[in-house]
C-alpha cells in the first residue's frame, strides 16, 4: 500500500459481509481479501437470481474480486431484512468454518430508486418533512438499522461465546450535523446508536461492537447518478480502514465509536486504491 504501511495479516480469520454485492460492502470485502483473509459475502443481487434494480453487480463478483486481491471469498444469497434468512446464513457460517471473527454490516438499500435528485416516490433529496409522506421511512429503517440488527442479534452468541469478535456497522456520522434529508438521516442516527448500545452489551464479554463512516465513495450508483466527480475516496478504503482494525489486537478501546475512514488511514498508515489518503469527510466539503 505506497509503502505506507506493512498490509495487515488476517490469513487466519473469518470475515463476514453483508451487503457485499457492490459498493462500499464490496470494497470492504476486497479489502480484507488484500490482508488475506476467508470473507463470506452476502447479499440479495446474484448471477443465479434476481438484482437489485435489474444491477450488473453480483456477489460472485466480489467473491472472485476477494480471490483476485489475494484472499478466499465465498457467497451466500441473503435477504437481509429477512430473520429467518439471517439466522441460516450464520448458522451456515459456523458449520463452514467454525466461527465468525469480524462481521460488518454494510447493508443499505434507502437508496433504491434514487437518480441523485429524486427518489422512487418523486421526493426531491432533502424536501422538508412536512411536504412528503412518511410512508418512505420503514424503507429507510428495513433496509439499514433493522439489517445491522439482525446481523449483529446472530453472530453475538458465537461471539460471546469465543469471548472476542468484531462487529462493524458501515454508517454515516451524525454527530458533526444534519445529513441533509431527514430519512437518511434518521436511518444513519439509528445505526450508529445501534453500534453504541451492541457495545454497551458485548463490553463484558470481550466483544467490540462500533461504527464505520466512510466520506463520499465513488460506488457503482454514485457513478451512474453523475456524481464521482464529488467522490472523494473509492469504496477500497473503507476497505483497508476495516482491515487495519482487524488486524489491531487493541480495536476494543474503540468500541461504541463511530470512527471515520480518513482518521483511521492517518492513524494507521493505509491509502485509498490510488495512493491517497483522503482526510475525513466533512459535510459540505
Amino acid at each position: 500500500m505506497s509503502g505506507r504501511a506493512p498490509k495487515p495479516d488476517l490469513s487466519r480469520m473469518i470475515c463476514l459481509v453483508a451487503g457485499a454485492s457492490r459498493g462500499v460492502g464490496r470494497g470492504i470485502a476486497r479489502g480484507l481479501g488484500e490482508a488475506g483473509a476467508t470473507v463470506i459475502v452476502t447479499a440479495r443481487s446474484s448471477e443465479t437470481g434476481p438484482r437489485t434494480e435489474g444491477r450488473a453487480e453480483t456477489i460472485e463478483d466480489t467473491a472472485r474480486a476477494v480471490d483476485a486481491a489475494g484472499g478466499h471469498g465465498h457467497h451466500f444469497i441473503c435477504d437481509h431484512t429477512s430473520e429467518r434468512a439471517v439466522d441460516g446464513l450464520v448458522h451456515w457460517a459456523l458449520r463452514r468454518f467454525g466461527r465468525i471473527d469480524v462481521a460488518i454490516s454494510s447493508v443499505w438499500g434507502g437508496n433504491e430508486g434514487f437518480d441523485g435528485e429524486r427518489y422512487a416516490d418523486g421526493a426531491e433529496w432533502g424536501t422538508p418533512f412536512w411536504r412528503r409522506s412518511a410512508e418512505p421511512l420503514s424503507s429507510f429503517f428495513e433496509s439499514g438499522p433493522y439489517p445491522a440488527l439482525l446481523l449483529a442479534r446472530a453472530v453475538a452468541p458465537a461471539m460471546v461465546s469465543a469471548k472476542r469478535g468484531l462487529i462493524a456497522f458501515v454508517s454515516f456520522d451524525t454527530e458533526s450535523g444534519y445529513l441533509g434529508d431527514v430519512f437518511y438521516d434518521l436511518a444513519k442516527a439509528n445505526t450508529n446508536r445501534l453500534a453504541y448500545v451492541c457495545a454497551q452489551e458485548l463490553a463484558p464479554y470481550g466483544v467490540t461492537a462500533l461504527g464505520l463512516s466512510p466520506g463520499f465513495v465513488s460506488t457503482e450508483r454514485a457513478r451512474d447518478n453523475g456524481h464521482a466527480d464529488r467522490a472523494t475516496e473509492s469504496p477500497l478504503y473503507a476497505g483497508r480502514a476495516l482491515a487495519a482494525l482487524a488486524a489491531d489486537p487493541d480495536v476494543h478501546v474503540r468500541t461504541g465509536r463511530i470512527l471515520h475512514a480518513g482518521d483511521l488511514a492517518a492513524e494507521y498508515g493505509f491509502t485509498d486504491a490510488d495512493g491517497t489518503m483522503p482526510a475525513r469527510f466533512h459535510l459540505g466539503s
